[in-house]
This record gives C-alpha cells, structure tokens and sequence, in this order.
C-alpha cells in the first residue's frame, strides 16, 4: 500500500473516526485505526465495538486533488502514535507506505517515521446496513435535536435504558425523549408520510453515540440518512459511515410525566432567567443539590434566591413579562434549570407549575416541538 496524502484532510478524517476508538477494548486490534487505500480515494475505520466509524477522503473533489500516487492496500496503525505523527509532520504533503512485513513508512518533508502496522484482515468487517427503515435528516436539524435532547440522559448505569435517547414515531412525528427520572426533554419534528411508515416504531440511541455523532457532524443542510436494523443504527453522510449499537429493551412511558393543566404560568425572558439562576447557583454549590428557589410576588416579579448556611445568601429579582395564576414557592436543581434553558434558542420562554412538588414545564414560546420538563426539589 502507498499514498501521498493532503495533511490537513487526513487529519480532519483521522479526528472523526479516533472518536471510536478506545484503549479498554477487549479486541485488541480496535485499539488500532485501519487505513484502506482503494484507486477512489482512501478509508480510515475506527471501532470499539459500539461505536464504529468510517470516514473516506476521495482522490479528488470539486477539482482539488488530495491523493496521489494510490498502490491499493490496507494496515492497521496504532491509534495512539498515528494521530500525533499526522498532527506534526513539517509539511502539508505526506507520503504513507507499508511492506509486505507491515512495516508502514510515514515521511513529510525532511522527517521520516517507522511504524509497526497490523494485519488489516484480522480487524473486524463493519456490518454493511441493508434496510428498509431508512429516512433523511438535514444534518443541522439532527445536531440541534441531539443538542435539545441529549443532555438529558442518565449517566447513571444502574438503569441503562435511561442513558440512551428514545426515538418514536407517532402521527408522521418523530419524537425524541431523555430523562434520567429527575428531568425531560422531549423534542418532535414532522417526518412525510413514506418516512412515518417505516418499519421501526421505537429505538433507543446511547446517548454517548449521540454526543460522538454531534461532534462529527457539520453545521449545515447535507442529508444524514439513517438506516435502522434490529439492533444498530447507522448515520451516513457523503464521506461519513457511523454506526452505533442500540439499547435493548423497553423504555418506559413518558407521556404520563407531561402535565396536561397548570396552576401558575409566567413568561419570560430566556437569558435574563439563565443568568440570575447561573448567579444564584453560586452560592448554592455548597449544597449537594445546587438547589434555587423561585417565588412568585404581586407585582409581577419572580424572586430567586439561594441559601447556603455555610457561605451566604443571594436574592434578585427578576422581571416577568406575563405572569397567571397561583402564588408559588418552589424549589429546583439550579444545574437542570441551567441545562434547559441553554438549549432554546427563542428569546421567551413559558413556564408551566402545578404546584410546588409537581414536576413543571418549560417551552419555548415560539415552537410547540420541545418541552423540557423538571422535578422540583423538596426542601423543608
């Protein structure tokens, strides 16, 4: 195998698919990345067997050149010393070459290094998904879904099922649901009436695969097309491959959680609330909870406060815009608070209570589609 190979192209492929690659892997070939030079361009493959991914950099696009000189081959590299050649190499241009021993040549310049490669037959073939459960995502609308979502996921092992987003389809809507049992966030986005035929109803995605797939993932209109087996769920872009197992099992109904009536409703500034609660939490982080507390004045102001015996008390108030309903007192996790509010982008927000110990929702006041929802927490 040889190629000579734009710098910067290959650093940015060996950056996505590194993503997958772990050191604590039982399969001691995946602690490698796998390198395929084919006469279209050339293939980079990571895996830890729960996440694999692949990323492909094409002999030329768009009238640039990025390989020349392709012998077609295969190896594996370690993927602990490969990343970090690639990253210092003098120039832009490097030549990569292996023998018949796999003894793989990486020169750039006026540096050379030798590195022992691995048989590339001996690393596990990538399970080609051949589905009819397929639709479309333009690729900034799947980045803000996960953005919505994902934060939301437990990290907590104990119940594994939580540490992953459900993803449903219901009424030519997908919806995608986090909780970790303490807070929500439900996202839905209209799919067409072919895609809502799909034969999956119901998967759910860890959410460490979501976050990897955020990352990678660019900031624009390109179709994602995911496909859906029986137990793993596959993102492809143009030059992207990513694919990730699915959790098992059945993850419990949530629809239940969602409040249909509320007490107390107010509207609000989105970053004024962020900001006074970000203030608040400053005292608050003594406490193991972070916990904040949010009661309601006549003259249509919210008081935020917190109390840390140790350290201080902090008071603001704050200026509603809108404001019905029940006087309240409640109190909350500042953190879950910050999280939720972080991720609408529209200016307001409506905030629906029932009762200080009821969980109460959060929504943009512009888009019905995402809803975050929060436990309050008891404090005597």
């Amino acid at each position: 195998m040889k190629f000579v190979i734009q710098r910067d192209r290959l650093l940015a492929s060996i950056q996505d698919v590194v993503k997958a690659i772990s050191s604590r892997t039982a399969i001691p070939i995946l602690t490698g990345m796998k390198i395929e030079a084919k006469e279209d361009g050339i293939t980079l493959t990571g895996s830890d067997s729960d996440i694999s991914i692949e990323s492909f950099i094409p002999k030329e696009e768009d009238g640039i050149v990025y390989v020349e000189q392709i012998e077609p081959g295969s190896i594996v590299l370690q993927a602990k010393y490969f990343p970090e050649i690639v990253r210092k190499v003098p120039m832009n241009a490097v030549e990569i070459e292996s023998d018949a021993q796999l003894n793989v040549t990486i020169r750039s310049g006026s540096a050379e290094f030798k590195l022992n490669g691995q048989d590339a037959e001996e690393y596990p073939q990538l399970p080609k998904l051949h589905s009819e459960d397929s639709f479309e995502l333009p690729a900034d609308l799947l980045k803000n879904v996960i953005k919505e979502t994902v934060f939301a996921v437990s990290t907590q092992e104990t119940r594994p099922l939580l540490t992953g987003v459900n993803v449903r389809v219901q009424e030519d809507q997908l919806h995608f649901v986090a909780t970790d049992s303490h807070r929500l966030a439900s996202r839905q986005i209209p799919v067409s009436t072919n895609e809502a035929a799909l034969g999956f109803q119901n998967v759910v995605i860890p959410g460490k695969s979501l976050t990897e797939l955020n990352k990678i993932l660019d900031e624009n209109q390109d179709p994602v097309e995911i496909r859906i087996t029986n137990n793993q769920i596959l993102f492809r872009t143009k030059h992207l491959y990513f694919l990730s197992r699915l959790l098992e099992g059945n993850y419990p109904d949530t629809s239940r959680l969602i409040p249909s009536e509320s007490k107390t409703a107010l509207q609000i500034d989105t970053k004024e609330l962020l900001r006074s609660i970000d203030r608040a939490s400053l005292l608050a982080k003594e406490n193991r909870n972070n916990v904040v507390k949010l009661v309601t004045q006549d003259s249509g102001q919210l008081e935020i406060s917190s109390n840390s015996p140790e350290v201080g008390r902090v008071v603001e108030e704050v200026t509603v815009q809108e404001i019905s309903g029940e006087e309240l007192r409640i109190s909350f996790s500042a953190k879950y608070m910050m999280d939720a509010l972080k991720v609408i982008e529209s200016e307001q927000v409506k905030i629906e209570f029932t009762g200080a110990m009821r969980p109460f929702l959060i929504r943009p006041t512009d888009d019905e589609d995402l809803l975050q929802l929060i436990t309050p927490v008891r404090t005597y």
